[in-house]
């Protein structure tokens, strides 16, 4: 298989289509699912030549993790729908490439076991956490130290999740709980709710949830999306780690000038797959908007339709330091395993690197934004 789209194929034949359909949809419309794929076909590449580079250096270090390429495993739930062996397959894979693996935290294997995993492969993995911050922030600091514990380097806050955006293909298969066997293992024997205390524990908001099978199994926590959570508990995570904090979901500039001034790492430019606000603009469109209010304060990521080298070239491009690979990843997964995940990181590692050269750049920050015309 040689293109992303081939692995997709054979990821649908093999899923059960309840499960593809959660892998593959988005919201309402899928709009802007379909947007994020097609906004870079909109986008042309205008090569340097005459450069004199002959060998290219993929490899670049985010935030004192080294990664190989600036093509990043996406925080995806669920992986042991796609396969047997899930979240281990899928981090042994990004171990193997030495790139980053931003852990889901609604992933169906406990993040000890991954880390486990990953060191089975690589000494010294390069694994993020992405966090939902929760109502119950003692909860959340439990999590946050579950993590640490298990040896991440960072944390990228999903921010553009008030509410769960609805979505048309889970409604139609009555798709809501993972099934019997399956739970989100990061949520196990963490505790129950407390009660009283500090306010700043117990946010009153319209909630809901994710449910990973939490209704069947009390000693599995729900996650819970909460439209109360604002910038106070980004400055609170920073006070309870050490390690860097991402926000993830960002699409308008104002947000991320905030981002700067509250002080986080770095920001990742994220629709959620589409799956989340439908008719909101594809990522790479908004792009050049983030990297201009920041002005190169903080690394700045992006994920959403990437398929191809030209898509990874075009993003770096115009500001973005990586990029995240998401939905790729599960069709390698459930096409092979490991050796799936493996072919498709190889597949874009390869494809990259052409297109790279193509453009006349030895290193990825030889891409500059006169080379992408609409």
């Amino acid at each position: 298989m040689r293109t992303v789209a081939e692995f997709e194929a054979v990821a649908r034949e093999r899923l059960d289509p309840a499960h593809y359909d959660y892998f593959a949809g988005g919201a309402q419309d899928e709009i802007t699912l379909r947007e994020n794929e097609e906004a870079y076909q909109r986008l042309r590449l205008v090569p340097r030549v005459l450069r004199g580079s002959d060998k290219r250096d993929l490899s670049i270090e985010l935030l004192g993790t080294p990664s190989s390429m600036p093509i990043l495993v996406a925080p995806t739930a669920f992986h042991r729908l796609a396969h047997p062996d899930g979240e281990l397959a899928t981090a042994r894979a990004a171990a193997r490439a030495g790139t980053i693996m931003i852990v889901s935290m609604a992933s169906t294997t406990a993040i000890e076991d991954i880390a486990a995993a990953a060191r089975e492969v690589a000494p010294d993995p390069g694994l993020w956490f992405q966090l939902y911050l929760q109502p119950d922030l003692e909860f959340t600091e439990a999590i946050v130290r579950r993590a640490e514990a298990a040896g991440v380097k960072a944390f990228v806050v999903t921010v553009d999740s008030p509410v769960l955006g609805r979505r048309d293909r889970d409604d139609r298969n009555a798709f809501h709980d993972l099934p019997p066997g399956l739970a989100v293992e990061n949520l196990r024997n963490l505790g129950e709710n407390r009660s009283g205390g500090n306010a700043s524990h117990s946010i009153h908001a319209p909630a809901t949830t994710l449910n990973g099978g939490a209704s069947r199994r009390s000693h599995v926590r729900e996650i819970v999306m909460s439209a109360g959570l604002n910038w106070d508990h980004v400055a609170w995570l920073r006070s309870k780690t050490k390690l860097p904090v991402l926000i993830k979901g960002v699409l308008h500039a104002e947000d991320a000038r905030l981002a700067v001034h509250h002080g986080v790492a770095g920001i990742v430019v994220s629709n959620h797959g589409g799956r989340q606000l439908d008719t909101v603009p594809a990522t790479i469109d908004v792009l050049p908007s983030v990297t201009a209010a920041i002005g190169g304060a903080l690394p700045v990521l992006l994920d959403g339709g990437i398929r191809r080298g030209t898509d990874i070239v075009k993003a770096l491009a115009l500001g973005a330091d990586a990029v995240g690979i998401g939905r790729p990843i599960v069709w390698g997964l459930a096409a092979g395993g490991r050796e799936g995940v493996s072919d498709v990181l190889e597949l874009l590692r390869a494809d990259f690197d052409q297109a790279l050269a193509l453009c006349g750049g030895r290193l990825p920050a030889d891409l500059t934004p006169d080379q992408v015309r609409r």
